[in-house]
């Protein structure tokens, strides 16, 4: 009669390959390569192996989903914003009279350079606009 807590003997042929992986393997973690092929094995025909599995994908995929969400959303505001402001900026400023466009345009190098100072002033200290802006926005409630 066996005894049923005695481990029984399987004889199995690997490729060379996978036996260097084990025999690699099984020496960085100073176990023995039967040790390492039994829970191979065991977690192969776990049940929960594939479940596991399907669970930490599902998961890294609902982080991909917020990521992309959180994306569309603040590119949202983004396009809102640019173009409030172009409405706004081509409402208040009327064109200016051709003598007047060539010091407009000496001054437009020196303004743009300002504006670039302070995004990059506004960008190293936060908070940024997205962050100032509520999530918790109801879009039904807008509509209205």
């Amino acid at each position: 009669m066996t005894n049923p807590a005695k481990k029984q003997r399987l004889s199995v042929y690997l490729e060379p390959e996978v036996m260097k992986a084990l025999a690699a393997h099984a020496a960085r973690r100073d176990q023995s390569r039967s040790l390492i092929a039994e829970a191979a094995i065991a977690s192969f025909l776990s049940p929960d192996a594939a479940e596991r599995q399907e669970a930490a994908t599902t998961k890294r995929l609902d982080q991909l989903d917020r990521r992309m969400t959180r994306m569309e959303r603040d590119l949202g505001i983004s396009v809102e914003m640019f173009a409030v402001f172009v409405r706004f900026w081509l409402t208040t400023n009327p064109p200016l009279p051709e003598p007047a466009q060539a010091a407009a345009r000496a001054q437009a190098g020196e303004r743009y350079d300002a504006f670039v100072a302070a995004l990059g002033r506004r960008l190293a200290k936060g908070p940024r606009l997205r962050q100032e802006i509520s999530e918790d926005i109801d879009p039904a409630r807008d509509a209205q």
